[in-house]
């Protein structure tokens, strides 16, 4: 059987190599620390589980869907407006079974053999796996230090920005945790105008937001609607990665033209889903901004610990992640992960699975409560590294 040439555009998993060592050293009886995956570890909250119980036990829900309810597409109109002061109509959403199956699916809605797409590096993977399903060439621009991680379109060669179809921006950013500064939204909108650019932004953490600062919507900044739309996700907000409940919000063309890919290949959300993420929409928000507090607290505790063990000043302004460069002078982040898993039982996942730019670095997932970061500190402390 000849498999399409497709499948050699990825590279293996780097989660199941760690994961296999993990199963190793667990056998062996060594305490593990597994802070590479982001999945959140705080609870559902009651009302959006009641929500899709509830729906659950009707079986008219258990049909097929085959639309986004209005009453979500209004939850998530009404939610903007609540949110981010942020005015949108029910064209300019639709819902995806996660921003990471929609970021595939958007890169296939909008590329021909070819085009080129402009990504962050370091990236989430899915960003460049999106664009490669649709046949397009990455060009990456770099999220460096120099720049707090933060996109600088002024680096980008006028030839590469002349050709490019799309942009993608994620802020806050996985993995390197940066967050938007004042002016920085107007600047890449300027840039999409001037070229002709597409807007890609990834909002999946503007909820996890730490010292003080705002996490807000790209699509509030005057003049992103013409040029953008926005994943926005309720997997971290909410604690619902499970479900995959995310949405497309902007440009109603881009929201028709993948909707129409979309029905080529399902029948929608499942009901019961849709009422859950209609309870989370139109509920109370004090859970979110508790679970805020909390992941700061974690944030300080890993960011402090590794600072009092000689570690550089890791970078966590954002997102459920710390992004740290390795200690020591090292530079090989796939064989450090290794290491520090041997050492410590500590698993974080090698910058060098996020893009050429994240070598060098690692990413901490804060899956684990303050008390148990600092038992990872210690035993990174113990272990020399």
């Amino acid at each position: 059987m000849q498999f399409s040439k497709r499948l050699d555009l990825f590279g293996d998993e780097i989660f199941a190599a760690l994961n296999d060592r993990r199963l190793e050293l667990e056998e062996q009886g060594m305490k593990i620390y597994n802070m590479s995956v982001g999945t959140p570890d705080f609870h559902t909250p009651d009302h959006i589980k009641k929500a899709l119980m509830d729906a659950a036990a009707d079986d008219a829900n258990w049909r097929y869907s085959l639309r986004d309810l209005p009453e979500l597409l209004e939850a998530v109109c009404s939610y903007y407006q609540r949110r981010f002061q942020v005015e949108i109509t029910p064209d300019m959403v639709m819902s995806v079974y996660g921003s990471q199956e929609g970021m595939g699916h958007l890169g296939m809605t909008l590329c021909d053999e070819g085009d080129l797409v402009l990504l962050p590096d370091p990236c989430y993977p899915v960003f460049a796996a999106g664009s490669k399903l649709g046949g397009a060439i990455p060009y990456y621009y770099p999220l460096t230090a120099e720049h707090d991680f933060l996109p600088y379109v002024a680096e980008i060669p006028e030839e590469i920005a002349r050709k490019a179809k799309y942009m993608v921006v994620s802020l806050p950013s996985n993995p390197v945790g940066s967050i938007a500064t004042p002016g920085l939204y107007e600047e890449i909108i300027a840039f999409a105008k001037k070229y002709d650019i597409l807007i890609i932004h990834d909002n999946a953490y503007s909820d996890i937001i730490f010292d003080g600062a705002y996490g807000g919507s790209f699509l509030s900044t005057p003049g992103a609607r013409e040029v953008g739309v926005e994943f926005f996700s309720l997997s971290k907000s909410f604690n619902v990665t499970g479900a995959r409940i995310s949405f497309l919000v902007g440009r109603p063309d881009v929201i028709a033209a993948l909707r129409k890919l979309r029905s080529q290949i399902d029948f929608g959300m499942f009901l019961p889903i849709q009422k859950a993420a209609i309870a989370a929409l139109n509920g109370p928000l004090e859970s979110v901004k508790e679970q805020c507090r909390d992941y700061e607290e974690r944030r300080n505790a890993l960011c402090d610990g590794l600072r009092s063990i000689g570690w550089d000043l890791p970078n966590g302004k954002g997102t459920m992640f710390v992004w740290a460069r390795l200690p020591g002078g090292r530079t090989d982040s796939m064989n450090f992960c290794m290491e520090l898993m041997e050492k410590a039982g500590v698993i974080v996942t090698p910058g060098a699975s996020f893009g050429p730019h994240g070598e060098g670095y690692v990413r901490f997932a804060l899956v684990l409560p303050p008390d148990k970061i600092r038992e990872v500190i210690e035993a990174i402390r113990r272990s020399g590294l």
